[in-house]
């Protein structure tokens, strides 16, 4: 399979990880908490969970950590209470942007989060005021020198595969419906395969292409927004050449 690969206009969110550790973690616990409460404490029956411990593991959260989290979530620990919401709206240059939160206080949270938008040349919108402009899917990226696309298109034949892609850095990326990712997900980690990139996302059906003014204030915006403890992920629509972003590495 092959064809325009959108998940050039997410890789870089993904590839500026949080230096702070702790920050990690607090993004990490919270999303296991909420998976426990939406799917139960089992793993092997709560995929989002397998995916949360999965995740937490990568990033050399303790056992302890882990197993604390789950139990304060079950109720079998007190702990604090979370809960889910989405804030869609535009950046600089038009972009549209969805964020993912996940708070034990939305009070505090959205005014924070509309001053972030409101200082950086955004604003916040309606609920569903974006959502449409993006497709939930499956990415899943397999580091280099461990299979090629032939191999990995006949181990997931069966499962609705909407895009295999065989990267100039020879990485593989594996764009899949979410109804399909966390099958396709564990068949990947049965091989022991190592994957640079494993979740379920929102991919722009178009981008706005930004010039070298707005990129600035979008990606001031966008690092903003991902620093903010209580957004797990921010997804916009925007498109930076690579001119415009060496020169603003410069």
């Amino acid at each position: 399979m092959s064809g325009h690969n959108k998940w050039s206009t997410i890789k870089r969110k993904k590839g500026a990880i949080d230096a702070k550790r702790g920050a990690i973690f607090t993004k990490l616990i919270r999303e296991i908490t909420v998976s426990v409460k939406n799917g139960g404490e089992d793993p092997a029956s709560n995929p989002r969970l397998r995916t949360a411990i999965a995740k937490a593991r990568e990033n050399n959260m303790p056992m302890d950590n882990i197993e604390r989290a789950v139990l304060k979530a079950s109720g079998k620990m007190e702990g604090v209470v979370y809960e889910e919401m989405r804030y869609e709206g535009y950046g600089p240059g038009g972009v549209a942007l969805m964020v993912d939160v996940i708070t034990d206080n939305k009070n505090r949270t959205y005014p924070e989060i509309r001053t972030i938008f409101g200082k950086n040349g955004g604003n916040l919108g309606e609920s569903g005021c974006v959502n449409f402009l993006f497709d939930k899917k499956g990415i899943i990226v397999i580091e280099p020198g461990q299979t090629d696309e032939d191999t990995i298109m006949e181990m997931i034949v069966d499962y609705d595969v909407e895009d295999i892609i065989n990267n100039d850095d020879d990485t593989i990326t594996i764009t899949i419906a979410s109804d399909s990712y966390n099958d396709v997900n564990e068949l990947i980690n049965s091989k022991e395969f190592k994957t640079s990139f494993s979740e379920i996302t929102y991919i722009p059906q178009t981008t706005v292409e930004l010039d070298e003014k707005k990129a600035e204030q979008c990606l001031r915006l966008v690092d903003l927004l991902e620093d903010h403890d209580d957004i797990q992920n921010v997804y916009g629509n925007y498109e930076i050449s690579d001119e415009i972003i060496e020169k603003l590495q410069e």
